[in-house]
C-alpha cells in the first residue's frame, strides 16, 4: 500500500451488504468490513463509517413478519436495530484495538449552521483521538428517509454519507453497494450492460443510467448514489461506487486503482489530513 499519504475516508455501507435477505445481520460481511477498515485505520488513514440497516435489523430482532409500514413502528424498529448494530460494531472493532463512537443525525443537524459547526468539531475531535465514528440518520427522530413525500435534507444514507464527507472535509467517499459500479444499463436485466469506470461529469446520459431502488431492506438505488456523487464532485473530492462483496478492494481504491466507478472531482479541495 502507498505509505506516502494518509487520507480522511468516508465509507458508506448499505443495508443489503450488512444483512441477509431475512433482515438478520450478516456477521460474516460485517467482520470482513471491520477487519479492512481497522487495517486502513492502523495504516494511518482516518475512517468514518456511515452504516445503514437499523430498520431491517430491528425488524428481524423484533421478529416482525415484515418491515413496518406505520411510521412510529418503523422508528421503533430503528431504535432497536441501531442498538444491535452498534453492539456488533463495538465488539468487532474492539477485536482490532479500535474504538468507535456513534453519531446519529437529522436534517436539522446539518441545516443549522451552529449545529453543523458543533458537529464538525465533534468529528474532528474524535478523529484526532483515533476514534472511528459510526454514523446513521436518527430514524427514531427524523422521518426524512423512512417517510416519503416530505421535504428532505438527508433522505437516504448515500446522500448522508456525501454530506458527512463534505462536512468533515474528506479526501474520498466510498459507497459499498450490491453492484460493481455504475453501468450504462441495468446489469440485472441487460446482459450487455458495461461498467463505466470513470465519470468526470454528470451528463444527462449518466443520469439516465440510474435505476430504481433495490431490495426491501434498503431505500436507495443508483439515483441516490448519483445525487451523492453530485455533492462530492462539487465539494472537491472523489467518490467511488464498488461492490460490498469484495471488501478487500478498499485497499486498491484508497491507492487510486481503477475499481468500480470513480466520480472524479474536476477541482480537488485540500483535505483535512
Amino acid at each position: 500500500m502507498n505509505t506516502k499519504k494518509t487520507m480522511r475516508i468516508v465509507i458508506k455501507v448499505g443495508t443489503s451488504t450488512l444483512t441477509h435477505d431475512s433482515g438478520a445481520m450478516n456477521l460474516r460481511s460485517m467482520e470482513r468490513l471491520v477487519r479492512v477498515l481497522a487495517d486502513l485505520h492502523g495504516h494511518g488513514h482516518e475512517i468514518i463509517l456511515v452504516s445503514s440497516g437499523a430498520i431491517a435489523v430491528g425488524t428481524a430482532k423484533l421478529q416482525l413478519p415484515e418491515r413496518p409500514k406505520v411510521l412510529r413502528f418503523k422508528q421503533a424498529a430503528a431504535a432497536v436495530g441501531q442498538c444491535r448494530i452498534m453492539h456488533i460494531y463495538d465488539s468487532l472493532f474492539s477485536e482490532y484495538a479500535c474504538t468507535v463512537s456513534q453519531i446519529l443525525l437529522t436534517g436539522d443537524d446539518v441545516d443549522d449552521p451552529v449545529r453543523a459547526e458543533h458537529l464538525s468539531n465533534t468529528f474532528s475531535a474524535l478523529l484526532e483521538m483515533g476514534v472511528i465514528p459510526v454514523v446513521n440518520e436518527n430514524d427514531s427522530v427524523s422521518s426524512a428517509e423512512i417517510e416519503t413525500g416530505h421535504s428532505k435534507t438527508l433522505g437516504d444514507n448515500d446522500t448522508l454519507s456525501a454530506i458527512v464527507a463534505k462536512l468533515c472535509r474528506a479526501d474520498l467517499l466510498v459507497l459499498l453497494s450490491d453492484i460493481d459500479g455504475l453501468f450504462n444499463a441495468d446489469p440485472h436485466t441487460n446482459p450487455d450492460a458495461t461498467l463505466i469506470p470513470f465519470v468526470t461529469e454528470l451528463t444527462p446520459e449518466i443520469l439516465e443510467s440510474a435505476g430504481t431502488a433495490g431490495t426491501w431492506r434498503g431505500t436507495g438505488g443508483m439515483t441516490t448514489k448519483l445525487s451523492a456523487a453530485h455533492i462530492a464532485m462539487d465539494a472537491g473530492f472523489d467518490m467511488v461506487i464498488t461492490n460490498g462483496e469484495h471488501m478487500e478492494n478498499l485497499y486498491g481504491i484508497v491507492d487510486g486503482e481503477q475499481i468500480g466507478t470513480r466520480f472524479i472531482a474536476s477541482v480537488k479541495t485540500k483535505g483535512a489530513v
